[in-house]
């Protein structure tokens, strides 16, 4: 058994391996705190035949025992992954894929369990530093280790791996994972933080990263691991695909030229399928069975070189752009009449249809898992049908990929919603991409800016993303605006930012080698600040700012506070005040503790009526004071009068008239309007009530 121990900051970070989970090829038992992970990695014996890609499969799982709960539902058992867990084991897959090394087809299997939670070290975390541990001390080949942090600020200060409650006050939550040498991953959201400070964050964050690389080290250092062996291509493999580049070169790089004549990803494909079939066709049948998959995967080398090659010599992308250019935009806002509020945003091969819906706190997600229960007022949700790339696949759940999106566009969107004390209403934006070629999350975020300022939402600004790419060959560089979907293929990182005017909203890279410099880093955000900004501009020339008036369609929303005491008077005993308001008016009523009261209804005629019954509910009953009210209940002593809505007193039989009555009846009936005053309110919240001395000082003169 090894174990390796860090203190950073006062919080101990403990690496240990050799005592659990031995049949796997690594296994790394995580602690922070009471905050405990298990990763364990494994790898096929053989690699797998037949592909083009490493396969590579993470899984992180969160265990109800981790917090001392019992799952809800029938099953009481955990079962398919949460968004949640999805979310994080992509964060655990993105800053490990880039590091097997080129060529590594075994199948790889990385499994991250939550044993135990503190409600102070976030799991995700560990998992992250405990799947570069897991591979770094396995016999599986990997380019590592990498660590991982989590960045926020409070008051101006970077705290490293701030606790839950923490990041509450913080205006940055990035989390990011690194070699010793550069940062390989980060993702995360701000309010509207400027450039500078994120630069600032990202060496802050790499700092601590390098310590935790280092401990990796030293729990792997006394294992002597011997890694498996990556086979290298055979000579006659070599051959061939020597064969494909001598005759595709050229023609790859004619068809870019053809592409630019017109920008369309379609044609483009045409082409270069064109091309890979007079590859095909200058093989005999017999080598095509022996190397077709040689062949493959010597074009799509071949395309990547030559592509790569003519945007950094070049400077030429595919569509004729040049390295800062954004593709044309057109935008158009309210096209759904029944929906609340819709935009269609379109940048060139990349189009995305979002409609904004407003609901009310019944539509409020609500969530329980390891970090407890709460409830979520602003909903994204991004869509990827198969039409939108031109090909055929069965409608499934949404995917991971699609999760992902749908958060980060999420993220960026979220520091601009209103507050629910100024806009109380449950919001839900759906994306549908209806065409891609790339940067679809970000047209995503575009969309949704366009679609919440048609649908009425007064946010705080508006938000607009842009995809950045970078090629890298050596010493030379070539950072791209608003990358295509070849680009982004192609490419070495795939740098999405969104952001306001002010600053930034939300950040993700994913990198395909070992790591990005700070000062890559710094030009692409100089450079994609200029690309946001122009996106704005065109975003705001369809609408400058959020509209006036809520969708005819959309439910209306009254809030006001009364006095705390007067609660129970506007619910009634067992709740008959306020069913009846209910009933009466058709609305739906929430009220809190502190005395605010939401009023929901479809039209506005209807909330203002419950407003005013509640108003004269919440009214103060004052001593002395005339009122006009209502006869209800006769009883043989007297009769019980509404002064106020839900409010009634005793008005005594002694206290009708001047002279001397017999019967209540003789007097008045159930529903006579009559004037008494109010003699007394006692402790016990009881009303006296006259009838004479209201009479008595109507007929007072005034002097």
């Amino acid at each position: 058994m090894y174990k390796v121990q860090l203190d950073l900051e006062g919080r101990v970070l403990t690496l240990e391996t050799g005592k659990v989970a031995k049949q796997a090829n690594g296994a790394v038992w995580v602690q922070s705190g009471d905050t405990i992970v298990l990763v364990t990695a494994v790898s096929s014996k053989e690699p797998r035949e037949g592909i083009d890609f490493f396969p590579l499969m993470v899984e992180y799982r969160e265990k109800a025992y981790a917090a001392g709960k019992i799952p809800g539902g029938f099953i009481k058992r955990e079962g398919k992954p949460s968004d949640r867990e999805v979310l994080i084991s992509r964060l655990i897959d993105r800053p490990v894929r880039p590091l097997f090394p080129e060529g590594y087809r075994n199948e790889v299997q990385i499994i991250a369990t939550v044993l135990s939670v503190d409600q102070v070290n976030s799991p995700d975390i560990l998992a992250i530093i405990g799947a570069s541990a897991a591979l770094t001390i396995s016999d599986i080949p990997f380019l590592g280790p990498v660590g991982a942090v989590r960045v926020g600020r409070i008051d101006k200060k970077f705290i490293y791996n701030p606790p839950y409650k923490q990041l509450e006050k913080s205006d940055l939550n990035l989390v990011m994972a690194g070699t010793e040498d550069a940062v390989v991953m980060m993702e995360g959201d701000a309010r509207e933080i400027p450039e500078e400070v994120l630069l600032e964050a990202i060496q802050f964050g790499h700092e601590k990263i390098k310590e935790i690389v280092k401990l990796q080290k030293d729990l792997a250092s006394p294992l002597e691991v011997t890694k498996q062996e990556v086979v290298a291509s055979e000579e006659e493999n070599q051959t061939v695909a020597l064969r494909v580049s001598s005759f595709a070169t050229d023609k790859i790089r004619q068809a870019i030229y053809v592409s630019e004549s017109y920008p369309d990803k379609l044609e483009y494909q045409k082409e270069i399928k064109k091309i890979y079939e007079d590859v095909i066709a200058g093989f005999e049948e017999e080598e095509l069975e022996t190397f077709s998959k040689v062949i493959k995967e010597a074009f799509h080398k071949t395309e990547k070189e030559v592509l790569r090659k003519a945007i950094l010599e070049e400077g030429k992308r595919t569509d004729g752009r040049g390295p800062r250019d954004i593709r044309p935009i057109t935008c158009e806002v309210g096209l759904l009449p029944r929906t609340h509020g819709s935009a269609l945003f379109t940048r060139g091969q990349t189009q995305a249809l979002v409609v904004a819906t407003l609901g009310t706190s019944d539509d409020e997600q609500r969530l329980d898992d390891l970090q407890g229960e709460a409830s979520k007022r602003f909903m994204l949700h991004y869509n990827f049908p198969p039409f939108c790339v031109g090909e055929v696949e069965f409608l499934r759940g949404p995917g991971r990929r699609e999760i992902g999106h749908g958060y980060l566009a999420e993220r960026a969107l979220a520091p601009v919603i209103p507050g629910d004390e100024k806009f109380p209403y449950t919001i839900r934006i759906v994306s549908d991409i209806l065409e891609s070629n790339g940067s679809s999350s970000m047209a995503t975020v575009s969309g949704s800016t366009l679609a919440l300022m048609d649908a009425g939402v007064p946010i705080k600004a508006p938000v607009a993303g842009i995809a950045m790419g970078l090629i890298k060959e050596g010493d030379k560089i070539a950072i791209l605006s608003d990358i295509s979907g070849i680009e982004d293929h192609l490419g070495d990182m795939d740098f999405k930012v969104a952001g306001t005017r002010s600053g930034i909203t939300a950040v993700q890279m994913d990198i395909k080698i070992k790591g990005i410099t700070t000062e890559i880093f710094a030009q692409a955000l100089a450079q994609a600040r200029e690309g946001r900004l122009h996106i704005l501009d065109k975003m705001l020339e369809v609408l400058p700012e959020p509209r006036k008036q809520l969708s005819p369609y959309a439910p209306r929303i009254l809030t006001f506070y009364i006095n705390k005491d007067k609660i129970r008077d506007v619910i009634g005993p067992g709740g008959k005040v306020i069913r009846g308001i209910v009933e009466e008016t058709g609305v739906k009523i929430d009220i809190d503790d502190d005395g605010k009261i939401n009023i929901f209804s479809t039209d506005e005629e209807s909330a203002n009526k419950a407003l005013r019954i509640i108003q004269g509910i919440a009214q103060q009953v004052e001593e002395g004071k005339i009122y006009l009210g209502t006869v209800k209940r006769i009883v043989d002593y007297g009769a019980f009068v509404e002064i106020l809505p839900g409010t009634d007193g005793l008005l005594h039989i002694s206290q009708i008239s001047d002279r001397h009555i017999r019967n209540v009846t003789d007097e008045l009936q159930e529903g006579d309007e009559v004037l008494v005053k109010v003699l007394e309110v006692d402790k016990q919240g009881k009303i006296r009530l006259s009838r004479k001395a209201a009479l008595r000082e109507q007929h007072t003169p005034k002097r």
